[in-house]
């Protein structure tokens, strides 16, 4: 059974692999260049709680600006955090420039997940990925859709996080060893790593999954039992807390021009780091104070809703109209140019709230 699960997938994914920038197609021989490794690393931090859809124009954009992983060294790292606005997670991103600067030292990336492990950012998955599929080394690659893929294909019915252990031992017993060095050959290990990840993604999916398409269906222990779509069995999530903060949008000038206070945020926290509007010091553990950077007038333009990993977040935007620079790291900005500030998601919705009100008052 174990040699003709490979066998059967690995078959499936010659025909049916994603076309994706990251990705060497089956049947290829893997690039001799020095810079895969760096895109299939880059690719692997970005798809971390991200879609696919999500990260290609990031990808593009990174690879054009720093083709290889010293270019990215030699950055400043403001500029890659800006890069990355938008993106989300931006722990990710710190871990980035902190990976790239070690990496660069190295002289290149290691070839071994335990080498690979000690790199900021990268944990047991994307260390397994990257020696898989940049190197051609056997590992045990165990995403979110390899844990649902598994834990039908084995009807395992312990509950997550403690059913992990019996995923990663059935993941294992599945995963082939290479055939001689070939990276073209359909047997190289960054092929099935990618081939469970497809299979989970476009067939096996978290819900109504596509069982009649599926390559092992006649193999699958859930389809079985009739409901694999129940499994993996998951513990109760967690209600969120609700959070209360409040943005400041200071702005001077006039019809003349207009400039708003960029503040750069503290290397340490949320949004560490970033450029992002001045706030009143809520977090996710808790609301914000209420209390504005400068004096003046303050004028409520509403708010906006965002959701974090650990908290859903209501910010009030406050506008205050004054030409006193307020304390700490900071710019004055041109409004009409505050869409390439590289403000991260939430408070570029600031901004749009702040637009659309300029826009009904004009």
């Amino acid at each position: 059974m174990t040699a003709s699960i490979s066998d059967i997938l690995l078959d499936w994914y010659a025909n049916h692999a994603r076309e994706l920038p990251w990705r060497n197609p089956p049947g290829k021989a893997v690039p001799n260049d020095a810079a895969w490794p760096y895109r299939v690393w880059l690719s692997e931090v970005m798809l971390q709680q991200t879609t696919v859809a999500a990260v290609k124009p990031y990808f593009a954009k990174f690879t054009a600006t720093w083709p290889t992983v010293f270019d990215l060294a030699a950055e400043d790292e403001g500029a890659v955090m800006a890069a990355w606005a938008g993106l989300g997670y931006y722990s990710r991103a710190r871990n980035l420039v902190k990976c790239a600067a070690q990496v660069a030292e190295l002289g290149g990336f290691p070839e071994t997940e335990e080498e690979l492990r000690k790199l900021p950012g990268l944990g047991a998955y994307a260390a397994a990925s990257i020696t898989a599929i940049a190197f051609g080394k056997r590992a045990v690659v165990i995403d979110a859709n390899v844990e649902r893929v598994v834990s039908r294909l084995f009807a395992i019915e312990e509950p997550l996080p403690a059913s992990r252990k019996a995923i990663r031992a059935h993941a294992d017993a599945i995963t082939p060893h290479a055939i001689g060095t070939d990276q073209s050959s359909d047997f190289a290990p960054g092929n099935f790593a990618q081939a469970m990840m497809d299979l989970g993604a476009q067939i096996c999916t978290n819900k109504a999954p596509r069982c009649l398409l599926c390559p092992l269906a006649n193999h699958c222990e859930g389809r079985k039992l009739g409901e694999p779509e129940r499994l993996p069995i998951k513990p109760p999530k967690k209600a969120k807390p609700e959070r209360l903060g409040t943005a400041f949008w200071i702005e001077r000038g006039g019809e003349g021009g207009r400039e708003v206070w960029i503040a750069t945020r503290p290397a340490q926290g949320m949004f560490g780091g970033m450029r992002g509007l001045p706030d009143d010091g809520w977090t996710a553990r808790e609301d914000g104070s209420g209390q504005q950077p400068i004096s003046g007038q303050g004028k409520d333009l509403g708010a906006v809703r965002h959701t974090f990993t650990h908290a859903h977040l209501t910010l009030k935007v406050v506008r205050i109209k004054s030409t006193t620079q307020p304390d700490g790291d900071g710019e004055w900005w041109p409004v009409e140019r505050i869409g390439q500030a590289g403000l991260p998601t939430l408070f570029a919705k600031a901004a749009r709230l702040i637009e659309a009100q300029d826009d009904d008052a004009s």
